[in-house]
């Protein structure tokens, strides 16, 4: 099978194209560990500064917003600046907040270096994700699906790390251990990470694109947020659906573990699963797949509902590698960091706003039937999928001829 001309000079068993995957994944393992840390500190920071549950919230929401607000505009500068000079001065910045909030006095200090920080964690999602692609080309459903489930890693690894800190220091102390291995990532990304190039100086692939990629981004999008949507849905009520089967407070926090390791793997293996099979295929099953589970778990009793979460968990997190991978297939080269942005900024928003939209109906109809809306949107996102399929090129194998 010849190289893409989208993988330029790295094909997919190149180096510089491994040491991409390698330092853009230890960079997402830090930045994701990064934004979770936080759920750690909040009770910490709830007993030194006095603050209600409203602006423990409102911390959380900081980083958040300022994580997700500015990715576009971030996307749009790497049109004109080097991607990788981006990704370092985004890391290092998101490490110096946490400095900071090391040494903040106060709430107002404290909510400023959260959002320094969650500023510079914008700049890792639309970045990375197409450093990995143009590294890849035509091969990178898979190191995506890779790069993706890093971010598990350091969610996993990170709030971890900070819980043991937090036992042999004050938190202060903690968070500047934490922000020296910031540091430290910028630095790996400085001296290890090969050139991205600015957006504008992949004009000239645009050409190899699709003809009709362009109509299919859209319909990518809409998927991505209901997908998401289902997702934080379902977690949202999990605890209390098997709370009423009989589970006790440690049951519930093992059960949300199986979730999330199942999560974890679906992210590592529908990736590759995309590339073999293609995205339709492969999204029909994550999609129906979820939606059988959650009816399962509704309707069996508490051991076998459990035994079923870390397959539901690859369900749920699965079809997300697919969809990262084929945001490059449906963007022109030149724009991919700008596409990116705009998918990250849409599923972090729905990971916001869909939990409150689900409580509210599970406040009128009660959590069964407000779970079972959950499966109900995974089902919506298969007609859609069948749409996005007539812009994409992989569900007849392409990727694999000749295998």
């Amino acid at each position: 099978m010849s190289v893409s001309a989208e993988a330029g000079a790295s094909s997919p068993g190149s180096t510089r194209a491994a040491r991409t995957l390698a330092v853009t994944g230890l960079n997402h393992a830090l930045h994701d560990g990064y934004t979770d840390l936080i759920y750690v500190l909040l009770p910490v920071w709830q007993a030194e500064f006095a603050l209600s549950y409203g602006l423990l919230a409102l911390l959380r929401g900081l980083y958040a917003g300022a994580m997700a607000g500015l990715q576009i505009p971030v996307g749009r500068i790497a049109e004109r600046i080097d991607g990788k000079v981006i990704l370092v001065a985004g890391t290092a910045l998101s490490a110096l907040g946490y400095v900071f909030a090391g040494f903040s006095g106060g709430v107002i200090g404290l909510g400023f270096a959260l959002a320094l920080s969650g500023a510079g964690s914008s700049t890792q999602h639309p970045i990375a994700s197409s450093a990995v692609s143009r590294a890849y080309g035509a091969g990178a459903r898979g190191p995506l699906g890779i790069y993706n489930f890093s971010g598990d890693l350091g969610k996993a690894a990170i709030p971890a790390l900070t819980s043991v800190l937090l036992v042999i220091m004050s938190w202060r102390h903690a968070l500047l251990v934490l922000a020296s291995a910031g540091l430290l990532v910028a630095i790996c990304i400085a001296l290890w990470m090969p050139s991205v190039g600015k957006g504008a100086e992949h004009k000239a692939a645009a050409a190899s694109r699709h003809e009709g990629a362009g109509g299919g981004f859209p319909w990518l999008l809409a998927i991505g947020i209901l997908d998401t949507a289902a997702r934080m849905g379902f977690l949202t009520f999990l605890p209390f659906l098997l709370r009423d089967k009989g589970a006790s407070l440690p049951t519930n926090g093992l059960a949300l573990a199986l979730v999330f390791i199942g999560g974890a793997a679906g992210k590592f293996t529908c990736g590759w699963l995309g590339e073999r099979i293609g995205t339709l295929r492969t999204v029909l099953i994550t999609e129906g797949g979820t939606a059988a589970l959650i009816v399962a778990v509704l309707l069996l009793p508490l051991a076998p509902a459990i035994v079923l979460l870390p397959l539901l968990g690859v369900m749920l997190n699965g079809t997300s590698s697919v969809l990262y991978g084929t945001v490059p297939e449906l963007t022109p080269a030149h724009q991919t960091e700008r596409a990116f942005a705009l998918f990250y900024t849409g599923t972090i928003g729905s990971g916001a706003i869909a939990p409150v939209l689900y409580g509210l109906l599970g406040d009128a109809l009660g959590p069964t039937l407000a779970t079972t809306a959950t499966a109900l949107t995974a089902l919506a996102i298969c007609p859609l999928a069948m749409v996005l399929a007539q812009h994409l090129a992989d569900d007849a194998g392409t990727h694999r001829a000749g295998a």
